[in-house]
Order: structure tokens, then sequence, then C-alpha cells
């Protein structure tokens, strides 16, 4: 395999901050990288979970194969931490061709893009991460690029520019993105297959575990895979970062192994309660149950009320909340569930500010 961009990180300064420190966060640093490249599955069959797009992706591959062709482009959106980038490579192992990885944001000009496809080998497989932070011209230049496999390169500047054709060998895109609806529908069109990756089931992250463990050399029981499990939020990365912040207590504290016990313990130390939600999850519920009697109440007096960021609530706590039915959004504002008072074990107040909304809207 050819590896121009291992997963460097190519976000920008304002991007790495505080919420990629969170146990929970889907995103992934330096250690989570350097574990994964070991941790990721190196074939279709290994491949845990995500049933039907593997089964679609297999047929497009081996029909490739059949007939001597490189693959059609491949668009493959979903949450991040569900596996996008390691069915890039899969991909590549299976058409036994090279892969080279690169990210949106890190062509920011059709120079930059022209450089990477004009050095692209047959077959090669060409992965594009967050393809919809992509620039707007290099992106002009990607049509082209997959339907003809040909781009112009622009020589010169004003009347006197002229464009040089450059014809490109036959290469297969692998397009991810965290925001499907971001990208133009001519480049979404472009792509022979597109797959959407879903948020994993308990029972298929407890086989991604038990695989993990085996090849980090850890015992773990049925029961101890199913606790962290149920703790991951339906996404194996953060399952893989859990498991191994459990093997730490376990190794410190216990005899090693992984049970129920030992999980429950370790992951109560690093404040992932039984539901997946960790210190910022909980902070934004309490704020809205007890100062404001479970809303409705406006993102940016919740933001004030937990010291944090509109934008580190709205795009990094929210969204799990709203998935487990824990918070809804509404025009008046942020309104707790009766899921949401259960869960922190209160009791909502008959007469407090927003409960009439809240029984409105859920018949409580």
């Amino acid at each position: 395999m050819n590896w121009d961009d291992t997963g460097a990180d190519t976000r920008t300064p304002h991007d790495r901050d505080d919420r990629d420190d969170r146990l929970v966060a889907p995103s992934a640093d330096g250690e989570d990288q350097a574990v994964e490249a070991a941790l990721r599955p190196k074939s279709l069959d290994e491949f845990v979970g995500q049933e039907r797009v593997r089964e679609q992706l297999d047929l497009v591959l081996k029909a490739a194969l059949a007939r001597g062709a490189t693959a059609d482009h491949v668009l493959l959106s979903g949450a991040p931490g569900l596996g996008k980038t390691t069915l890039s490579m899969i991909i590549a192992a299976e058409m036994n061709a090279p892969i080279r990885i690169t990210s949106g944001p890190a062509i920011q000009h059709a120079g930059d893009l022209a450089a990477i496809l004009s050095s692209l080998q047959e077959g090669e497989v060409l992965f594009l991460d967050e393809i919809h932070r992509m620039s707007r011209p290099a992106e002009e230049m990607l049509y082209m690029a997959m339907e003809d496999f040909r781009v112009d390169v622009i020589v010169g500047k004003g009347p006197g520019a002229t464009a040089i054709p450059l014809e490109l060998p036959p290469f297969t895109l692998v397009g991810a993105t965290t925001r499907a609806g971001l990208l133009p529908p001519p480049l979404r069109d472009r792509f022979g297959f597109t797959g959407h990756m879903e948020f994993y089931e308990s029972a298929e992250l407890e086989r991604v575990l038990h695989r993990s463990a085996q090849l980090l050399d850890l015992e773990i029981d049925a029961e101890g895979a199913a606790e962290i499990a149920g703790r991951s939020r339906g996404t194996p990365r953060i399952a893989n970062r859990l498991l191994r912040r459990v093997r730490d207590y376990a190794q410190v504290k216990a005899d090693g192994v992984i049970n129920r016990e030992v999980a429950q313990v370790a992951l109560a130390v690093y404040e992932v309660d039984a539901r997946g939600l960790d210190r910022l999850d909980r902070a934004v519920l309490r704020a809205l149950l007890k100062l404001f009697g479970g809303g409705p109440v406006g993102l940016s007096t919740l933001a004030v009320a937990v010291g944090e960021e509109r934008e580190t609530v709205e795009e990094v706590a929210e969204p799990f909340l709203v998935r487990e039915g824990l918070l809804a959004r509404t025009p008046r504002g942020r309104v707790a569930t009766p899921a949401a008072w259960a869960h922190l074990g209160l009791v909502p107040p008959r007469q407090a500010p927003g409960t009439a909304g809240q029984q409105g809207l859920f018949g409580a």
C-alpha cells in the first residue's frame, strides 16, 4: 500500500480543542490512530457490522475484479468512528491496489488536487476523507476526473491562460463524509456506489471488543464486553478506547481480567455512565433539569449555565442526547424528555417552568 497520509490531523487549531479530549469523543487523536492501525480488519470477511453496506460493497468489488476493471467510485457517509477509513483500506486490499489517503481540508486549491491525481497509478484507490470540506475549484476539477479520467491544467493567467488536458489512469475514488447533505448533487451523482454507515448494535460492538481484546492479548468475558459495549454510544472507535482504559484499570487495580464488575468500576472512574453519557452530557442535562425545570431554554443560556461554548453544547453534547431521546430541540428551545428525568433519578416538578411544554410534547 502507498501511504501518503496515514490519518494525519488536518484540522485547524480552532478545530482541535478540549472536545477531542473526551473519552467518548468520536474523533481520533494520535494515540487512537496508532492503535486503530493495529486493530483494523484487513478484509470484508473480518469486518464486523454494517451488514448491508458490506454485502453490497462485496458485490461491487467482486464484479469489478471479474471484469478486470477498476471499481466504481464509492461514497461512504456516517458519523465519525464507524469504519469509513477502514472500509476504504479494505477496498484497496480486496482490489489488490495501492491506496493514497488525503482529506478535503488539505486540498485548498485545484492545483493541490491536480498534483495528487496526476501521480496516481492505474487502479489505485484515492481515499478522500471529509470530502465535503474540499474547496470549490478543486471540487469542480474532480467532476471531470471522476467521469472522464481527465483534468484540465490551467497554465498562465488572464487572457493568455491556456488549458492543457491531462489524461489520468483509471482509479477508484473513495469519498468519506460525516455530512452527506453538504455534498453538491453533481459530485454525489458521480459516485457509482453510496453506502451509509449506521450506528452499531450492542451485540455487534461485543464482537468488535472480543476481536480487539484478542489482538491486544487481553482476557475479557462476555459480561465485561457487554458492559463496555453498552456504554460505547454505538461506535466501534469509542468501544476500543473504553476497552483500553478498562484494561489499564484491570492491570493496576485487578488481576488483569476484564469482567462486568471491573468494567463498571473502571468506567465510573472515567465518568462514563451506564448509558454512555460523560461529564459534559450530564452537566447539560443537570442544568436543563435543575436550573430550568426541564425547559424550554435557549441554547446560549444553556451553554452559559454549563460553562461551555454554545458550539460545544450544540455540536458535541446535543447530538447524542437527542439520539438517546433525552433531549428535544423545539422552536421554543431545548426541552428535557421524561427519560432525562428518569436517567438522573429526578422527579419532574408539576408547575416548574417548561412543564407545560413538556407535557404538550411528550404527553407526560
